[in-house]
Formats: structure tokens, C-alpha cells, sequence
């Protein structure tokens, strides 16, 4: 192995794990203000966001939300070749494209939010939230290019720095503005006779503007850094001496021709909770729920479960964002050997984390819905039970949908996802008509989504890239770890919830017996990660810290 090749499959694991750290913490600071944001709007106002949400999603997913990734992969692929006039060429021809997408993208929703509420999803109030988010399209697309130029050179840093940027201001915005116009919508809905519902409505409108603010601080940042990197940039493209550059046209279509593949395959990788809200929503008000009600339930499943279940897919997300410029560079330079490590090497980060995340979330599923929503529901803690496992497919499927776009096998998670999501549709449809399990049909047809998602995407990566997974290793050793885990973690909780019960309020017994049990559990999953050799020295080094890590195992005689 050269010494790029072992500094490439270090280097992509360091920024993957520093991409994962600040998607953790973004996600975690994401958690934390949808808490007073559920207690200013409640679960109506949280159906509203969710459903805005979902729109706004797909959207994005249409306009831009594929250009990072597109971006990443181009720009690090003429930057292995040394070609820097071209990959500066790639990040003009890609801005043009964000104006313009983004651009339209805005217009669309904010001039069609009420026909898409009223005649596609049959809740009007939601367009009110919708256009307040608008303008967010425009500003995202924008900072996805400059992020995925970064992240193509082969830092992470301004992706990780401006996303908990973005997160924080969203927060202090979102609760500020839907304490205020919670207040502003309950005045508007006295005089029009639904005092609740419009309450409601604005509240969420509220939320989503602290989405848009927040996009535009993070865009400020990385603008920011690229005007201080780009004096650096220059002296590149100066000493670029290569001849036969491509030109604009060259480029653009280049560019598109990537985009397409990426678009297609993560709008229909994702298009999935679009049209679960669609299905959702016709059979729930064909069945005689009411609107309140269907929402209350939606805005559970969104802005509880989906919430807690996105925490670990951030890593899995922030890996397959990491893996994809690095497999395109060892991919276009034949280091077969390289690609087979990286993979395999991805593979085993996320499952170490996959893994003991599902599980706890399975085993403590009503303490954590009591700890963070004071929701001590049959209805919420079914959901994680049921859904929990879905954290170990996603996660698979994500990173292994980002490995076959890095190996340059574009069309192949189109293909899977057209495939998994008519057979999600089918469930769907099947869970709801003929069993009656509103909510939870969605909770089940996701996980089956994401399981038969996993499976296509792994056999065809380890079928057109000639990877080993080692099961053991990987899987296996996770899996036992995880196990061991989630048991002890279960009688801990138990026993201190017991005991703190005696002297505390239930809610402060619940509060403390679940952070105790979970951080008793994460020591005790770290020592049987060790004891079933899920781990070992040579991947602990490449982690943030390495070395200090490996000298605690070594303290600690886990590694000998």
C-alpha cells in the first residue's frame, strides 16, 4: 500500500468522524429546541411542521439537496488529477446552477404552498408554515455548493463548523418566533372561530422561520471562510499548468449529467415520507379520523420519533458525505486496495454506532420519550420500539447509497430505491386499509423500506467493488456488544427508577434512572465492543483523538 493510500483511508475516516461529531451535535442542539418549540405548539402545531417540513423536504430534494455530493465528487476528482482550473471551473459552473435551481425552487413553493396544502395533503393551515420557509431553498442551495467544494478538496471542517452555526441561531430563532406568533395566530384564530388551530399554525410558522435564519448564518460563515481561502485557491490555479482544460460547457454538462443520477436516486431514496404523508393523510380522513386528530399523531411521529431516530443516521449521512470524494479519488486512480479498506472501514464505523443506538433506543423507549417530551404514551413509546431497528438499515443504506455513487455506479441506487419504495407503497397501503394501524403502518413500512433498501445496496457494492465485509467484525461483534448492553441497561434503569421513586417525583426519577443507565451503558458497550473484538487498534487510532483513545485501552488492558 502507498503512503497516499494509508493517509486516503485515514484521512477519509478523520473528517467522516469530524462531519459525524458535528452532525451529532447539531442534531442534539436539533433535539433539544424542538423540547420548549412541542410545549409552545403542541402535537397539533408539531403535525403542522411536520407536514411543512415534508413538502419542503421533497423540494429540496428536487432543486439541490444532490449538489454537496455532486460538487464533492467532481471537485475531488480533478483535484487527484491536479487539474485545479477545472475544479474551480466545477465550483463556478455549480453556483450558477444553485442560483437557478434554487431560484425556482423558492418561487414554486411559495406561489404554489396553498394548491399543494389544500388540494395534495388536504391541510390547508400548513401553507402558512410552507411559505415561511420558501425562501430557505434558495439560501440552502447556495451553501450546499460552497459546502460540497470543501468537502471535495478533502475537509470537512467548514461543512461541520457552519452546520452547528446554522443549528443554533435555528434554535434561538425558532422558539423566539413561535412563541410570538403562537400568540399572534391565537388572536387571528378567536376572530375566524378556531382560536387552537391557528394558534397552532403560526406556532409552526414560527419554527420553520428559525430553519430559514439559520441557513442564512451558516451561509454567512462558510462565505467567510471561502473569501479567506480563496487568496490560497488562486496561487493553485495559478501554478495549474495542465493544458486541454474543460471548458464552461464542458463542465455544466458534466455537472448535470452527475446531478441527475444523484438527484434521482436521493429523491426517490427519500421521496418515500412525501408520499407516506400523502397516503397518510386521504386514508386517516377516509377512515373518520379527524384533522386534529390525524395530526396530533403525525406530529408524534415526526417530531418525536423521527427526531430521535435521525440522531445516529447523522452519522451514517456524514459518512457516506466523507467516503464519496475519497472513493471517487482512489476509485479514478485504480487503488483497488484502497477502495476495498475504505469501504470495509465505513461499514464498521457506522455499525459500531448503528447498533448500540437502536437497541438502546428500544429497550428505553418510554423513558426517553418522558425524559424529552414529557410523553409517557403507549402511543410514542410503540413507535420507537416498533422503529428502532430501522436506525441499523438506514444507516447501512445511506452510507452504502453514497459508496455506489463514490464508485461511480450513479443509476444503481435509482434502481434500488424505484424497487424498495413501490414495495413501501404496497405495505403502506395494506397496513392501513385492511389492518386499521394508522401511525404505526408508517412506522412498519419505513423499517421494511429501509431493510430491502440495505440489502440491494450492499449486494451491489460489494458485487461491483470486490469488498469482504467481515461479518464478525462488522456485524457480528456490534451486534453481541449491543446486546450485552441494552440487557444491563434495561435492569439498571429499572432498579434505579425504583429506588429514585421512593424520594423524587416520577418525572425526575425517570429523568435521572435513564441519563444513569445510559451512561453505564456506554462504558459497558465500550468494554464488550473490546471483549467481542468489534474493534481493535488499528481502526481506534483513526478515530478524532486516536491516540489518547488507544492509550485508555491500553490503561484499561482492552488491548494488549
Amino acid at each position: 500500500m502507498t503512503r497516499k493510500s494509508k493517509h486516503g483511508d485515514a484521512g477519509f475516516l478523520m473528517q467522516g468522524s469530524i462531519l459525524a461529531i458535528a452532525s451529532i451535535v447539531s442534531r442534539i442542539v436539533g433535539l433539544a429546541y424542538r423540547i420548549p418549540l412541542k410545549a409552545t405548539i403542541g402535537s397539533s402545531g408539531n403535525g403542522f411542521y411536520g407536514n411543512a417540513y415534508e413538502i419542503y423536504n421533497i423540494i429540496l430534494l428536487i432543486s439541490s439537496y444532490s449538489l454537496p455530493l455532486a460538487v464533492s465528487k467532481l471537485v475531488a476528482s480533478r483535484m487527484a488529477k491536479g487539474h485545479v482550473k477545472d475544479a474551480n471551473k466545477v465550483l463556478h459552473g455549480a453556483l450558477l446552477f444553485a442560483f437557478i435551481s434554487g431560484g425556482a425552487a423558492s418561487l414554486f413553493l411559495f406561489f404554489g404552498a396553498e394548491y399543494i396544502c389544500v388540494h395534495i395533503i388536504k391541510n390547508p393551515l400548513v401553507a402558512i408554515a410552507l411559505k415561511v420557509l420558501a425562501p430557505t431553498l434558495f439560501i440552502v442551495a447556495i451553501l450546499g455548493v460552497i459546502r460540497g467544494f470543501f468537502q471535495g478538496l478533502g475537509t470537512m471542517i467548514p461543512s461541520a463548523v457552519s452546520q452547528i452555526v446554522e443549528q443554533i441561531v435555528n434554535a434561538i430563532v425558532s422558539i423566539v418566533a413561535a412563541t410570538i406568533l403562537f400568540s399572534y395566530g391565537s388572536k387571528i384564530g378567536g376572530v375566524l372561530g378556531h382560536p387552537v388551530l391557528y394558534a397552532a399554525a403560526y406556532g409552526a410558522a414560527g419554527g420553520t422561520l428559525g430553519t430559514c435564519i439559520g441557513a442564512l448564518f451558516g451561509l454567512i460563515f462558510v462565505f467567510f471562510i471561502f473569501i479567506a481561502f480563496k487568496k490560497v485557491f488562486k496561487k493553485m490555479v495559478k501554478r495549474d499548468k495542465h493544458r486541454n482544460n474543460e471548458t464552461y460547457g464542458d463542465i455544466m454538462w458534466i455537472l448535470i449529467m452527475t446531478i441527475i443520477p444523484v438527484l434521482l436516486s436521493t429523491t426517490v431514496y427519500n421521496i418515500s415520507s412525501f408520499i407516506d404523508l400523502g397516503i397518510y393523510n386521504n386514508i386517516m380522513s377516509s377512515q373518520g379520523y379527524t384533522i386534529e386528530e390525524f395530526n396530533n399523531l403525525w406530529g408524534i411521529f415526526s417530531g418525536q420519533y423521527k427526531v430521535l431516530i435521525n440522531i445516529p443516521l447523522a452519522i451514517a449521512g456524514a459518512m457516506a458525505a466523507s467516503v464519496v470524494p475519497s472513493l471517487t479519488a482512489a476509485f479514478d486512480s485504480q487503488e483497488k486496495d484502497s477502495v476495498k479498506r475504505q469501504i470495509n472501514m465505513a461499514n464498521r464505523f457506522v455499525m459500531i454506532i448503528a447498533f448500540p443506538c437502536a437497541i438502546g433506543m428500544m429497550v428505553l423507549a418510554s423513558p426517553i420519550m418522558q425524559l424529552l417530551f414529557n410523553d409517557d404514551s403507549k402511543t410514542a413509546m410503540l413507535m420507537l420500539v416498533i422503529g428502532g431497528c430501522s436506525v441499523i438499515f438506514y444507516s447501512l443504506s445511506t452510507l452504502s447509497n453514497g459508496i455506489l455513487q463514490g464508485l461511480n455506479k450513479m443509476t444503481i441506487p435509482v434502481k434500488n430505491a424505484l424497487i424498495a419504495l413501490v414495495a413501501h407503497v404496497v405495505l403502506l397501503v395494506i397496513l392501513m386499509f385492511a389492518f386499521h394501524l394508522n401511525i404505526f403502518a408508517v412506522v412498519i413500512a419505513n423499517a421494511f423500506y429501509a431493510l430491502l433498501m440495505c440489502f440491494l445496496n450492499q449486494s451491489a457494492v460489494l458485487s461491483y467493488s470486490g469488498a469482504y465485509i467481515d461479518i464478525k467484525r462488522v456485524v457480528l461483534a456490534p451486534l453481541e456488544a449491543s446486546a450485552v448492553m441494552g440487557f444491563v441497561v434495561y435492569l439498571l434503569y429499572k432498579m434505579f427508577d425504583a429506588l429514585l421513586s421512593l424520594t423524587t417525583s416520577t418525572r425526575l426519577a425517570n429523568a435521572i434512572a435513564c441519563l444513569l443507565s445510559i451512561a453505564i451503558g456506554a462504558i459497558i458497550y465500550f468494554f464488550a465492543l473490546f471483549f467481542f473484538k468489534g474493534i481493535d487498534e488499528e481502526t481506534l487510532a483513526k478515530f478524532p483523538g486516536g491516540a489518547k483513545l488507544c492509550q485508555i485501552a491500553y490503561n484499561l488492558h482492552l488491548l494488549r
